[in-house]
């Protein structure tokens, strides 16, 4: 008759094959006679209402019994409508869609596994009571449950029965029994459970069958210590045990369900996420494709075009990088305008009271105030002159004409360099220089105001993480040494010389696997939102353009050093000079 009227219907015998059926398809609605053989129409729904993923699955059940409370116990265990057999079939179709109308689809690819509980009862002796184990299984099977019997603890340990994937939900443990020692076991069952727990899962539940007198006394203590989760006499009524099982396996079930839906949000987060990434990278290849072959246009252009361009990419770089020093320079400005501000005002409250006065002061008091007036001047013009100092440092750094040759004083550009990073140097970290080599290299700009700054502020973030890593808390109180030397080497073939410039600390070094990739463009060892990546490719590719050379080994300070070989004079005029290129890589 249902198929008639367009429903799809599925037949099975039994309560328990309809649990089983609802692992693999959850339909729209289940249809169930109250008496059934095994577990009744009732027992059924109750384990139907325990799953989120069949929750909202309406039942409706039918019946021709007549029994006082049939109607209450069936609706009470989770039915969403009961019909008499004998009702009109068109009654009958009527309630159907009216189920389905109030509910909606509840299966489909995207509903959860719905999930019978799992129950071990371990039993050892079945003559000690007028329940049997097997009586204990066909109750608790009755309910729904898939039960197993076991007789041996060990046994049961051993052939991994209790390991996560294969544990089952609730064990119910003979604790009167002489053939084994039933709270010892339950101590091995909550130890493993513990590991369970450190592991993130949902460990499984145990009830005790204990004796009258034990459950009435202080001996149920020990029980419990024992890690029993729920403890019931021997001769406990069968609906009762059902019950309490049955509360217990629900909270274990409900926990399932949650540590399953938060998989699934992470997963489908993670999934988010990947796509999210993989849409960042193919508009970053969109936009690298569209940079290239703007660049292979621009190739075309005479070598006055290029090295223009050279110096705009590279003056683009260091912007960045003096973006990063805003926050530290501008606490530097900060501290000597804050004083020199206040100073003016002791300066402009002396001159009028000089100056406004009715009566004029006494020698000594206008002696006192000038003085004071002449103190506060003093302070002010050294502030000023920090100020003006720092602006003279970044006005050195970011100057335009850096695409160009020319001669560069070293120990001037390594102190600029280090003024501008004086905000990420603590007082813990040592800077040492030994500048042996020639005061002027004839070179670009960019070799000791980029490189060198990169090279620097590197050598200090490598201090700081090594020191934050060790739990030393705040990175201004981190000890370490950084050495920056210069030389000369002299050749073997009697050819220019060559300017050697090394940058070291004591920081945690660089891994070997590590170093074969550090001038890959966009590879960094910092992390993530903390580096670029681009400054060490940067670097290489200046000196690609010095004809010269960076290598990076192990420093004698414990950390990485970085030396950078430049041929000494080997470039006589700027048109001579292979200018540096962004699409250099190594």
């Amino acid at each position: 008759m249902l198929e008639q009227h367009g429903f799809q219907v599925e037949r099975v015998e039994s309560g328990e094959v309809a649990l089983d059926r609802l692992a693999h398809d959850i339909p729209d609605l289940v249809i169930a006679d109250y008496h059934l053989p095994g577990m009744n129409g009732g027992q059924m729904a109750r384990q139907i209402r325990m799953s989120a993923s069949t929750r909202l699955v309406p039942v409706l059940m039918l019946t021709e019994g007549a029994e006082p409370g049939l109607e209450r116990e069936g609706l009470e265990s989770g039915a969403d409508a009961y019909v008499s057999k004998s009702a009109l079939p068109e009654v009958l179709v009527l309630r159907i869609r009216a189920l389905l109308r109030q509910t909606g689809r509840q299966g489909g690819e995207d509903a959860l596994p719905f999930r019978r509980a799992r129950i071990v009862v371990l039993t050892g002796d079945d003559t000690r009571s007028s329940r049997t184990p097997g009586a204990l299984v066909a109750l608790l099977s009755r309910d729904g449950h898939l039960v197993t019997e076991e007789h041996d603890p060990d046994g049961l340990i051993e052939s991994g029965w209790l390991d996560p994937d294969r544990a089952p939900d609730c064990i119910v443990v003979d604790l009167v029994t002489t053939r084994f020692d039933g709270v010892a076991f339950c101590r091995r069952l909550d130890a493993l459970r513990q590991r369970v727990l450190l592991a993130g899962d949902v460990p499984l539940r145990i009830l005790g069958l204990c004796r009258q007198s034990d459950y009435r006394s202080d001996a149920s203590l020990r029980l419990f210590e024992a890690g029993v989760d729920d403890l019931v006499p021997e001769d406990i009524d069968s609906d009762v045990l059902a019950l309490r099982i049955r509360v217990l396996v629900r909270r274990k079930l409900g926990q399932d369900e949650i540590r399953r839906q938060e998989d699934e949000r992470r997963a489908q987060e993670a999934a988010v996420a990947s796509a999210r990434l993989e849409a960042s990278v193919n508009a970053a290849k969109a936009s690298l494709a569209g940079a290239l072959e703007q660049a292979n246009r621009e190739l075309a252009h005479a070598n006055h075009a290029l090295i223009e361009a050279q110096g705009k990419l590279v003056q683009s770089a260091k912007m960045a990088s003096l973006g990063e020093l805003v926050a530290g320079i501008a606490h530097e400005i900060n501290n000597p305008l804050a004083f020199t501000i206040a100073h003016k005002d002791t300066v402009e409250r002396a001159l009028d009271r000089l100056m406004n006065e009715a009566a004029p002061p006494d020698a000594g008091t206008r002696e006192a105030l000038l003085a004071k007036c002449r103190a506060r001047v003093g302070s002010m013009a050294l502030g000023l002159k920090r100020i003006q100092n720092l602006v003279l440092s970044l006005r050195k750094f970011s100057r335009l004409d850096e695409g160009a040759f020319q001669e560069v004083d070293v120990p001037e550009a390594v102190d600029v360099a280090l003024a501008l990073l004086t905000h990420k140097i603590g007082p813990g970290i040592v800077i040492e220089t030994d500048l042996r080599a020639p005061a002027v290299l004839y070179c670009q700009p960019a070799l000791l105001n980029q490189v060198v700054m990169n090279l620097l502020s590197n050598a200090i973030d490598a201090i700081v993480r090594e020191g934050d890593s060790e739990g030393r808390g705040d990175h201004r109180m981190v000890t370490g040494r950084i050495r920056i030397a210069t030389r000369l080497y002299p050749s073997s073939d009697s050819t220019e010389p060559s300017y050697i410039i090394e940058v070291e600390d004591s920081g945690p070094g660089i891994p070997p696997e590590t170093r074969e990739r550090i001038f890959e463009p966009f590879f960094t060892t910092k992390p993530v939102g903390a580096g670029t990546g681009l400054g060490l490719a940067i670097a290489y590719g200046v000196m690609q353009a010095h004809h010269g050379a960076i290598a990076i080994d192990e420093s004698g300070l414990g950390g990485a050093r970085f030396t950078l070989t430049v041929p000494y004079r080997a470039l006589e005029a700027p048109d001579t000079a292979a200018p540096y290129s962004s699409q250099e890589t190594p």
